[in-house]
């Protein structure tokens, strides 16, 4: 059997994917540790007997990786790189390495965002897997964009010459031995990368622990039911968002009803069941009941509502959140709204639209068959294994 050292960024939706791949590879007999500047998230996510190799970095929400929410485009992006993912990188390197000496891992997934993995894997001389949690890098997202692309090419030039092997070329976004993309063409559409290396797992939703209480015997079965969410990490950015949805969902409560995550607390509660305000909600369970979702255009969320087939009102905010959304349009399984400027009545008609025009349903059910057919962590297991034995 052999050794898969996890490499992850302290962020939920990039753990998550991780954890039904490593799942499967320990259930098969493999040994399985991780490496994150936040253990607690992980052993919270991939269960409390994880074995993981703690390492320095900013965690979200601590002084210094705190973003500004009103932050959107390029400006948004380069404080992304500079105040948090390229210090996180720096950081991680000693504890990844630590953990390598430690682990003996005969392979290294890193996550596309923990650069330290990929870096320090390259310089040892070990396999290397990228844990692609969003399909964004591969859909030509900085096309039209050559000085972004140039400026983050030589912040990671600079990054490989401080933690890294200064000879290496491979870009730590994406290994030459293997690439796991958590999603499929049939969504990324035809800019999707096509070589030997690059394996579509589609989500891999498997090994989640087990979701907050929801009041499922409020949910209406004579009503069509909309989720509202705009991830974990949005929520500084989310009220007026959040108050326009809420007054377009009461406007057609006659035939929706609506469930609302509001971790913020920033709506007032009201005591009907036209709208469910709730602080957290277990999301893929309740996917299965919804007939649409207004989200973030997050890569996890969009994917977890296709896979259920359910059609997507996407209002993206910033990061690769844009280039979801046009992926989730052009595949034709929703439609996008301006999250800045989106009005209760623009919202209102946008959801009419996937409720009613049987277009939306029929493609997102296509890309719901695509996903289930790539085999999530099972085929992602499968890849990673045989990555370990043509290394051996």
């Amino acid at each position: 059997m052999s050794g898969f050292l996890f490499v992850v960024p302290p962020l939920t939706g990039h753990v998550n994917p991780a954890v039904g791949v490593a799942a499967r590879l320990a259930a098969q007999g493999h040994r399985v540790a991780w490496a994150c500047a936040d253990p607690a998230l992980v052993r919270r996510l991939a269960g409390a007997d994880a074995v993981v190799f703690g390492c320095a970095g900013p965690v979200p929400g601590a002084p210094g990786a705190v973003r500004p929410p009103e932050l959107r485009g390029a400006e948004a992006l380069r404080f992304l790189w500079e105040w948090y993912l390229l210090p996180l990188a720096d950081a991680m390197a000693p504890g990844v390495r630590a953990a390598v000496a430690a682990f003996r891992p005969d392979v290294v997934v890193a996550d596309q965002q923990a650069f330290a993995g990929a870096l320090v894997a390259e310089h040892l001389g070990l396999p290397w897997a990228t844990s692609a949690t969003t399909s964004a890098e591969f859909s030509g997202a900085y096309d039209g964009l050559p000085k972004v692309a140039d400026w983050l090419g030589r912040r990671l030039a600079e990054l490989r010459a401080r933690i890294g092997d200064p000879a290496g070329t491979a870009d730590p976004r994406s290994s030459p031995h293997l690439l796991l993309v958590f999603s499929t063409p049939e969504l990324i559409g035809p800019r999707a990368p096509a070589a030997p290396h690059v394996h579509y797992a589609g989500p891999s939703l498997t090994g989640r622990p087990a979701g907050p209480d929801f009041p499922w015997d409020r949910l209406d079965p004579g009503r069509a039911k909309v989720l509202v969410t705009l991830g974990t990490a949005n929520a500084d950015a989310g009220t007026r968002f959040l108050g326009e949805a809420r007054t377009a969902l009461r406007a057609r409560a006659d035939r929706l009803q609506a469930v609302i995550a509001d971790p913020a607390g920033t709506l007032t509660a009201a005591p009907d069941d036209d709208v469910l305000v709730v602080p957290s909600v277990p999301q893929l369970p309740l996917l299965a009941h919804m007939d649409a979702v207004v989200c973030h255009a997050g890569h996890n969320t969009v994917c977890e509502a296709l896979w259920h087939g359910v059609p997507i009102v996407a209002a993206p905010i910033r990061d690769d959140q844009p280039v979801v959304a046009a992926q989730v349009v052009d595949s034709g399984a929703g439609v996008r709204v301006r999250f800045g400027r989106v009005t209760a009545a623009r919202l209102g008609e946008a959801l009419d639209t996937v409720l009613r025009d049987p277009a939306h349903r029929h493609a997102a059910a296509r890309v719901r068959d695509a996903f289930r057919a790539a085999g999530g962590a099972r085929s992602a297991a499968a890849r990673l294994a045989r990555l370990a034995a043509e290394g051996r």
